[in-house]
């Protein structure tokens, strides 16, 4: 709020009367509320400079940052959290698994989004300041801190993002890794828009497509269950006794370590081998990506037994797959 100047007391009372009722870009008409702690100089980084960056191909997929002011879009939000601890984002900072930011595949770094929880209608404002989700199905990859704001404690979320520009004050709390409050909450009408618009899209692992997503789809959803098909089945001789082995199985037993945890694909080599190191996997080069793993195990228990270690680390998306 503006400082007061020289004016007597009924001016200053005025004031704050007059301030209890402002709003900004339409999202505080709910009385007075305290505005962000000053943060210190020292504990901020910096929002310039702006970085968009040059096109870049990932798995075959070509993606062009572009500085799109108006950005709104529907689609998927995943988040991260310890094993990219204290390791450089995109554009040079420093990741802090609870600071409330995140990162998106073409906005200019640093961006601010207003991120929109689909289910729920919660908005929060956060700080875009990485490169990623690099999967085609996901939008927005949200900080650990984001994530929690928002309500998301699992799986994957339906969610809005909007670009904005938040008055400074909110700028340096998100740059200090604060968190602000909360925007209104989406009116339920243009939630209803929000969700037809998702229905266009593939919901991340394959599966039936819904309008709300969030803290409904759990990590391992989209698992593929490898079946081996039955052999068919030769009526036996009608003049001849029962054979005296017994039959074969109809499916034969696993081979052992044919199962295996699939934590997740990166696009950087570091991070790849942070994230191995963190679970006890291995990484493997798959075309533009660095693939971690966990096993072999040799059964489809034991990897899961794995798979809720590998989740208590944070990586959340991670995966019980079987070699053929």
């Amino acid at each position: 709020m503006k400082s007061i100047g020289r004016g007597g007391v009924l001016m200053a009372g005025a004031a704050l009367l007059l301030g209890g009722c402002g709003s900004f870009d339409g999202k505080r008409d709910r009385g007075p509320a305290a505005g962000p702690t000053p943060v210190p100089a020292a504990e901020l980084v910096a929002d310039t400079p702006v970085k968009i960056g040059d096109p870049y191909t990932i798995a075959g997929t070509t993606y062009t940052p572009a500085d799109i002011p108006d950005y709104d879009d529907v689609g998927y939000a995943s988040w991260y959290g310890e094993e990219l601890g204290g390791r450089p984002t995109a554009n040079g900072e420093t990741f802090n698994p609870d600071a409330i930011s995140a990162a998106h595949k073409t906005l200019p770094l640093p961006s601010y989004v207003e991120v929109t929880a689909l289910d729920t209608g919660r908005t929060i404002l956060v700080r875009v300041n990485d490169r990623g989700p690099m999967a085609n199905d996901r939008l927005i990859d949200l900080s650990r801190g984001a994530a929690a704001q928002l309500g998301i404690t699992d799986g994957v979320a339906a969610v809005r993002v909007r670009r904005t520009n938040p008055p400074q004050a909110e700028r340096a709390q998100l740059r200090a890794g604060r968190a602000v409050p909360e925007r209104i909450a989406t009116p339920d009408s243009l939630l209803a828009i929000l969700r037809n618009k998702l229905k266009a899209l593939p919901v991340p692992g394959g599966q039936p497509a819904a309008p709300v997503a969030s803290g409904t789809q759990k990590p391992g959803d989209d698992r593929l269950e490898v079946k081996t098909p039955a052999a068919p089945v030769k009526p036996a001789p009608v003049a001849k006794p029962a054979p005296m082995k017994p039959a074969s199985p109809a499916k034969p037993a696993p081979a052992v370590g044919s199962y295996f945890v699939q934590v997740g694909a990166f696009s950087n080599q570091d991070r790849a081998s942070a994230a191995a190191k963190s679970v006890g996997g291995s990484v493997v080069k798959a075309g533009n990506l660095w693939r971690v793993r966990a096993g072999p195990f040799a059964s489809d228990a034991e990897a899961r037994a794995a798979l809720g270690r590998v989740k208590g680390k944070g990586f959340r998306d991670a995966v019980v797959v079987r070699d053929r």
